[in-house]
């Protein structure tokens, strides 16, 4: 089973360690595109003249107060790397708290967890990067948008058979289709208004309880093996998944409703 994971914009810079080598990365036959993408991402944020540097910013949907991000950037090919666990820290990495897992369970989600990404494509967990600032929305000089690009590598780079969990969205969504035997989740905050129930996404809590999903998955060592024993699963564990209705032979898809936040 895959887990596939969004990134977090949150990442804490490692203070010391040898840089990242893009030829380590998991699956390796995405070597070049990674290169290719880390090249022109450096080029960018390397720039100084006012102008370009106001470009770049625009380019990589930064503000002005966040010039600090280019300087990162422009430092990425000498810059420390850590396991990417380490270093994404959002609110989605916070709740699975991947530092506390008892060594079996932290093993669990290492072999299954990947993350998609805008400058690598996706990596695993155990896969040492830098602190970074390029989501999978940019549009780079000469390579264009990063969406379309890493679809085209990722399509022929992963598996299709595999079951898969996937927790992502937006962008990193659009990156890769897996397979049928697949299960998309989002979650919702059902809250009761005027005695109706009312349902809704809340982004904080929504990358929140995905954590504590992976979390609670790796903690319980679970093996299924088809869509189905997945849904079990996680109602085994007491969440509440509702599955949505969606063509056939497409992903599954389902709702995970938590009414306490």
């Amino acid at each position: 089973m895959l887990i596939l994971l969004p990134p977090s914009e949150g990442k804490t810079a490692p203070a010391a360690g040898e840089p990242a080598d893009h030829n380590d990365l998991w699956l390796p036959k995405l070597a070049t595109a990674r290169k290719r993408v880390l090249t022109r991402l450096v080029a960018l944020s390397k720039r100084t003249s006012a102008r370009a540097v106001a470009e770049s910013l625009g380019t990589l949907g930064l503000s002005d107060g966040q010039r600090g991000e280019l300087e990162r950037n422009a430092a990425l090919l000498t810059a420390p790397a850590a396991p990417a666990a380490q270093v994404y820290s959002g609110v989605l990495y916070e709740a699975l708290d991947h530092a506390t897992l008892p060594d079996d369970a932290r093993g669990w989600v290492d072999e299954r967890a990947v993350v998609f990404s805008g400058l690598w494509g996706v990596v695993r967990l155990t896969d040492r990067i830098p602190a970074y600032r390029c989501s999978a929305g940019v549009a780079l000089p000469v390579i264009g948008g990063l969406t379309p690009y890493w679809k085209n590598s990722l399509t022929r780079a992963l598996p299709q058979d595999d079951l898969v969990l996937d927790l992502r969205s937006g962008a990193y969504a659009a990156m890769w289709t897996p397979g049928s035997s697949s299960l998309a989740l989002r979650v919702l905050h059902e809250r009761v208004v005027d005695g109706v129930p009312k349902r809704s996404v809340v982004s904080h809590f929504n990358k929140a309880t995905k954590g504590r999903m992976v979390r609670a998955l790796a903690q319980a060592g679970v093996t299924p093996r088809t869509v189905d024993e997945l849904i079990v699963a996680l109602r085994d564990l007491k969440w509440t998944v509702e599955e949505r209705p969606v063509a056939a032979g497409r992903p599954r898809q389902a709702d995970v409703i938590v009414r306490e936040l």
